[in-house]
C-alpha cells in the first residue's frame, strides 16, 4: 500500500470521529473525581452506542510495518480504570449475560462486571488513540488496523453486552423519577 493512500484512510473523516469518541471516553474513563452513578451511567449510555457505530464506519486497511503497534495501557491502567467503574457501580457492577461463550457449556447463567468490559474496551480504545498521537502514519495504520479487528473479534461484543445492563438501570433511574415527580404532585394536590 502507497503512502498516499495509508495517509488518506488514517486521515479519513470516519476515523476522525472515531478518535474524536476514543479520546472522550478515554478522558471520562480517566477521571479521578467521585460521580454520581446516576450521571455516569447516563454519560457512558450516550457516548458507548456512538463509538460502536463509528467503530462501524472504520474503513477497511491492512498492516504495513511488521511488528504490531505499541501497547500504551499498563496493568495498573487497566485497573485503576475497572475500579473507578466499579466503585461507581458498586452493587450493580455484577449482571447476568447469555451472550458468552461460557454460557453455551453451562446451565447456569453467567456473571460478567461492567467494570471489567469498560476496562477491556478501554484497553483497546486508549492504545490506538495513543499511537494515533505520535502522527506516525505506518503506525497510525497498524493500530487502525489492529483496533477495528479487536472491535470485530473481542470488544464490539463486550460494548453491546454492557449495554444492556446500563439500559436498565436508566430505565430504573427513569421509573423511580416519574414515580417521584407523581408522589410530588400528589402531595401538591392535598394543599390545594
Amino acid at each position: 500500500m502507497e503512502r498516499a493512500e495509508v495517509e488518506k484512510i488514517v486521515y479519513d473523516k470516519s476515523v476522525i470521529d472515531f478518535v474524536t469518541i476514543a479520546v472522550e471516553i478515554c478522558v471520562f474513563l480517566e477521571k479521578n473525581e467521585p460521580t454520581p452513578r446516576e450521571g455516569w451511567v447516563d454519560r457512558i449510555l450516550k457516548m458507548l452506542p456512538l463509538l460502536y457505530v463509528k467503530a462501524l464506519l472504520l474503513p477497511e486497511t491492512v498492516t504495513t510495518e511488521e511488528e504490531l503497534p505499541a501497547t500504551f495501557v499498563r496493568e495498573e491502567d487497566y485497573a485503576r480504570v475497572a475500579n473507578g467503574v466499579s466503585e461507581v457501580m458498586g452493587e450493580e457492577d455484577v449482571y447476568l449475560d447469555v451472550f458468552v461463550e461460557e454460557m453455551k457449556y453451562s446451565d447456569t447463567p453467567v456473571s460478567l462486571y461492567i467494570s471489567e468490559n469498560i476496562a477491556d474496551i478501554y484497553q483497546d480504545i486508549r492504545n490506538f488513540v495513543s499511537v494515533y498521537q505520535f502522527g506516525l502514519i505506518g503506525q497510525m495504520n497498524d493500530a487502525l488496523y489492529q483496533c477495528k479487528e479487536n472491535f470485530r473479534l473481542y470488544w464490539g461484543q463486550k460494548l453491546v453486552n454492557v449495554l444492556r445492563p446500563l439500559h436498565t438501570l436508566k430505565c430504573l433511574y427513569l421509573e423511580n423519577e416519574k414515580e417521584n415527580e407523581d408522589t410530588d404532585l400528589s402531595e401538591d394536590e392535598l394543599w390545594d
